[in-house]
């Protein structure tokens, strides 16, 4: 069943996960940068700088969310842009959006729920996204 990975659309999964990186750019920096400072209790302090892992390591963990997604789209055979969109959802809100809230919810965040309203949407959007364009691209 998972011997797939001879089918998969390498180009979608690069697609895909730089889509997603510069979505996480977009909505990290942009649409969500005050409120994103406010939930983590760092509100009027400056910005951590970047480093290796903190640009770098972002995009592992989309590519690795990606494949895995990729892997699962050929596996289960969703073949319908319908299908992808449902796939889509099931693993945003169900693995990706509950394990925001479920890191967030510890001592080291201040405001975890509003954490997790934060940032479980762009999980679920990416995801969505991913396996639309992965099915669109088979």
């Amino acid at each position: 069943m998972f011997s797939v990975l001879a089918d998969i659309d390498w180009l979608a999964v690069a697609i895909t996960a730089v889509a997603s990186f510069l979505l996480a750019g977009v909505w990290f920096a942009v649409v969500i940068a005050k409120p994103y400072a406010v939930a983590l209790g760092r509100e009027g302090a400056p910005a951590p700088a970047p480093t290796a892992v903190t640009t770098a390591g972002p995009l592992v963990c989309l590519l690795v969310t990606v494949l895995t997604s990729a892997v699962l789209v050929e596996a289960l055979d969703v073949t319908g842009i319908g299908d992808a969109v449902t796939f889509g959802l099931l693993v945003g809100v169900g693995y990706l959006g509950a394990m925001t809230f479920q890191i967030a919810i510890n001592p080291n965040f201040p405001r975890p729920l509003y954490y997790g309203i934060l940032n479980a949407p762009f999980f679920v959007i990416t995801s969505v996204l991913n396996s639309v364009v992965l099915v669109a691209m088979r």
